[in-house]
């Protein structure tokens, strides 16, 4: 298992890290919880946006809790792996995992799981919103979403966008637009988000959907083009950059969200200790312009609203699903 440390991107919002161990001071164990080392597992691999989410908490926790939270990176099968781990772990809060809105998808991408993604987690809390943006390679004569739309009518079938992965938020991203615009392109999975920006860029696909942390830098550079945000309010990080749906697409929305969850029959009290705990630090001015800089939206809220929110999403993203007839066995 790889060793690595925060060094760039969201990686201001944690303290640098050397190995998987975020270390709070050395005391004796307090009383109750957590009374040992709690697991934060991660279902891909260290320097995305989930990883570094887990580490700015885990850090947090590890400094509240005077405790230790390892962060463990599971990567494989969109978040997959990871959360088959955490699904059969024991319902005592030492072991948590980071997941992206991608991991409600994979329901209804995949023919078969492991786990159910509702039932078999209990939420804990919604860390941040990290919004797509939808970006063109400077080539393409589409400055607006508006008038992408009409360029896409005519040449139906022709352009092509790229994702991390079949599934993935920047593949659904892509497929809503599709559905909600009545047009027609080709989608090209790649394995991961930086290789299809590097396809983006050298013009071999006309656009993309990537997270504003990985492409907030290229798009400044002016390399790629940004049409719009994939969420309902603007970024901070663009904040130039009008949404998709005040673009002529009311009601489109990809939140790009990241939360925190256990295995399902995680004791009540455990699960308003690390919501309040974290909801704490997403409060706390510094962190929060740290996290904002860099395209992350710190929300807040309790385990209900969480859970309401992954349900409806679920709901929502099998639709979209079924009318592009993705699934994979």
């Amino acid at each position: 298992m790889p060793r690595t440390s925060l060094r760039h991107g969201l990686a201001g919002a944690a303290v640098a890290l050397s190995g998987f161990i975020v270390a709070g001071p050395s005391v004796h164990a307090q009383q109750g919880y957590p009374s040992k080392p709690i697991r934060m597992i991660v279902g891909v691999a260290p320097g995305g946006a989930t990883d570094i989410l887990a580490r700015a908490v885990g850090t947090y926790l590890a400094d509240t809790f005077k405790s230790q939270v390892v962060v463990e990176n599971r990567p494989g099968a969109n978040h997959i792996i990871g959360g088959e781990l955490t699904a059969k772990s024991p319902r005592d809060g030492y072991t948590l995992q980071m997941i992206p809105e991608g991991f409600v998808i994979n329901a209804s991408v995949y023919a078969k799981l492991p786990f159910d993604p509702l039932r078999d987690f209990s939420p804990v809390a919604l860390v941040a919103n990290v919004p797509n943006v939808m970006v063109v390679h400077p080539s393409l004569p589409a400055r607006s979403v508006k008038s992408f739309i009409e360029l896409a009518r005519k040449r139906p079938g022709e352009l092509s966008y790229g994702s991390s992965s079949v599934g993935s938020p920047s593949h659904m991203s892509g497929e809503l637009l599709k559905a909600m615009a009545k047009v027609d392109y080709v989608h090209v999975p790649y394995k991961g988000q930086s290789l299809a920006l590097v396809d983006l860029m050298g013009g071999h696909i006309q656009f993309l959907f990537p997270s504003i942390p990985s492409s907030v830098a290229h798009i400044r550079s002016q390399r790629i083009v940004p049409l719009g945000v994939t969420t309902r309010s603007r970024a901070g990080a663009l904040p130039e950059v009008p949404t998709i749906a005040e673009s002529g697409m009311p009601g489109y929305e990809v939140s790009g969200w990241y939360g925190i969850v256990g295995p399902a029959g995680l004791p009540p009290a455990i699960v308003t200790r690390l919501n309040q705990a974290i909801n704490t630090m997403l409060q706390t001015p510094k962190i929060r312009k740290q996290l904002m800089d860099q395209g992350a939206d710190p929300r807040t809220g309790t385990p209900e609203e969480f859970g309401a929110a992954m349900a409806a999403d679920l709901e929502k993203w099998a639709k979209v699903v079924a009318t592009a007839g993705i699934k994979i066995k």
